[in-house]
């Protein structure tokens, strides 16, 4: 046993002072669809509802050990990493101070304080990350605090390595494949370095959102490389820079095994667990699910561990994701249509539309032209193969349109 693998044992073993092991639940959903036996780790149902929790227990312990009179933890962070130091600052009675974004939604200051109680202060501070994290740093540079990185820190590593060690004890054999939602790096850092150690058969894959490829970033780069831009939806993993320890455990990647997610697809995997299994999975907590239909030819007949890294959800965000899912699945589309300005006009158009299909917005922009105006039409329909026929019947009524479902710019404003 190596010197990592007998520490990480000891750190799996030091986490049942503060919750058990997370379940390892074979879904038969997932299992006949793929034709193979697929695990969910359940790390959306620790204390915290997310895996950050071990690391930050693993590292706040440690440096508790090594120095009994540092009782002060400081992170910035706006979910699951905060809510992760609240939990561990409460159980060791040490004091905390969490920078979070003035931007951060109430559910999830609440949450915190809730996990931290007396022992943690919260600081909003910075209308973007990068202002909360130099507010963070300022502040343990002036009050000799101990900063605890969400990802970045060879403890925090450690403590993510225990969900490596649960899967084995709990699988009681080597698992084929283990699939990893990637942000920063700590999770799947410490995963892999258990199990390239203790089950050197098993294969990994590793999905990051789309609009967060830190980790793809990095191995086409040979070092870690800061995105010019990150798209937030997926909260939990949108990183514009992997970590430089985190890249040292992941520089072994081959590039071709990092599978990038589409933030809406990811919704549409949201609903289906919700909906099919009733588990409720944040957007980074479903990556490792949702690319399941890319991987399907090469996990037929193999076990597969997808490991399901948080639950923390806000259901405010339900109706964006449903809209997310259905304009990804083809069943939902926005198009302005140039309505003739004559009786009867909308009457002929509304005699287009099928049984399935629904207006779910209706909205006059203007009257581009003596003749005409511009409205706004959402229509929602069973199938996406029903736009064929719509599409059809303007073109053959001669009614000009513009389908701007996917037009990012036209999209953020007039829907």
């Amino acid at each position: 046993m190596t010197d990592f693998t007998s520490r990480a044992r000891a750190a799996t073993d030091a986490l049942r002072d503060l919750f058990p092991e997370t379940p390892l639940q074979r879904n038969e959903h997932l299992s006949q669809r793929y034709d193979a036996d697929i695990w969910l780790k359940r790390e959306d149902l620790t204390p915290v509802r997310s895996y950050k929790l071990r690391g930050a227990f693993t590292a706040m312990r440690h440096v508790l050990d090594l120095t009994p009179d540092r009782r002060h933890f400081v992170c910035a962070s706006a979910g699951n990493h905060a809510q992760g130091l609240a939990f561990a600052c409460r159980h060791f009675g040490v004091e905390g101070t969490i920078f979070m974004p003035v931007t951060t939604p109430q559910q999830k200051i609440d949450k915190t304080r809730a996990f931290g109680g007396d022992n943690v202060r919260i600081v909003l501070t910075g209308d973007y990350f990068d202002q909360t994290l130099a507010a963070a740093q300022a502040f343990c540079a002036e009050r000799q605090a101990h900063f605890l990185s969400p990802f970045d820190d060879p403890d925090v590593i450690l403590g993510q390595s225990s969900v490596g060690v649960e899967i084995l004890d709990q699988l009681g054999k080597s698992p084929d494949l283990v699939i990893l939602p990637v942000g920063g790096g700590g999770l799947s850092s410490g995963v892999t370095a258990y199990l390239r150690a203790a089950s050197p058969g098993t294969e990994f894959r590793f999905v990051e959102p789309l609009g967060g490829a830190s980790l793809m970033a990095a191995l086409r780069a040979g070092e870690p490389a800061k995105l010019p831009r990150v798209n937030s939806f997926v909260d939990g993993a949108a990183v514009a820079r992997l970590g430089d320890i985190t890249y040292r455990h992941l520089d072994w990647i081959d590039v071709s095994d990092v599978y990038l997610a589409p933030e809406d697809r990811i919704c549409v995997t949201m609903l289906e667990m919700l909906n099919v299994e009733g588990i409720v999975l944040e957007p980074a907590g479903a990556l490792s699910v949702d690319v399941l239909p890319e991987l399907a030819e090469e996990i037929r007949g193999k076990t597969v561990v997808c490991v399901t890294s948080g639950g923390n959800f806000d259901f405010e965000r339900l109706p964006e994701v449903k809209e997310r899912a259905q304009r990804y699945s083809g069943v939902k589309k926005y198009f302005i249509l140039r309505m003739p300005q004559r009786p009867g006009a909308l009457r002929e158009f509304l005699g287009m539309l099928g049984p399935d299909d629904d207006i779910a917005r209706f909205e006059y922009l203007k009257k581009s032209a003596r003749n005409f105006g511009s409205v706004l039409i959402g229509i929602e329909t069973r199938r996406p193969e029903n736009f064929r026929d719509l599409f059809r019947k303007l073109d053959d009524a001669a009614f000009a349109y513009r389908d701007i479902t996917n037009d990012e710019v036209l999209s953020e404003f007039l829907i």
